[in-house]
């Protein structure tokens, strides 16, 4: 018969568990100012969090925020800012989009980059199929949005 260990009979590491990587995508890091300062307030939460937790002596929060430092500070250094558009011509990354769709909505947008990314929040990653089908276009210009088209009718330069 056999019979469990007691735990107190194990060594147990003084180590906090190493958490896997969060996955980086292969695309360059363009960021807008706004996304570079998102960025590093991220990096400063994390941070904050990981000198709190090892001040807890709390090894899953340790494990947790010491994988939001790495994930950030490998942002930070491939982060390459962009300058806002020079001009509101065509959709650059950068630029604000309204296009009116087929129905009849309006919606608009802002090209940024991959972290600052948030649709409901009216930003795209430029490399969205909706970013990449507005890219290079004008007012006027008809596109594919969706199962049907849209119309660009402003661009803003921010």
């Amino acid at each position: 018969m056999f019979r469990s260990m007691s735990r107190a009979f194990v060594k147990e590491s003084d180590d906090a568990p190493e958490l896997p990587d969060r996955p980086v995508s292969g695309h360059p890091n363009y960021v807008t100012e706004r996304g570079l300062a998102l960025i590093e307030a991220e990096l400063l939460q994390y941070r904050t969090a990981l000198a709190d937790a090892q001040a807890a002596e709390d090894r899953d929060a340790i494990a947790a925020a010491a994988r939001e430092v790495r994930y950030w500070t490998q942002r930070r250094a491939s982060a390459e800012p962009q300058p806002p558009p020079a001009d509101d011509d065509i959709v650059r990354f950068g630029s604000r989009v309204t296009f009116e769709r087929d129905d009849g909505r309006q919606q608009t947008f802002q090209i940024v980059g991959e972290d600052e990314a948030d649709p409901a929040k009216g930003t795209l990653f430029y490399m969205s199929p909706l970013a990449q089908a507005l890219l290079g276009k004008s007012v006027g210009d008809v596109l594919r949005a969706g199962s049907g088209g849209a119309e660009i009718v402003k661009i803003e330069v921010r």
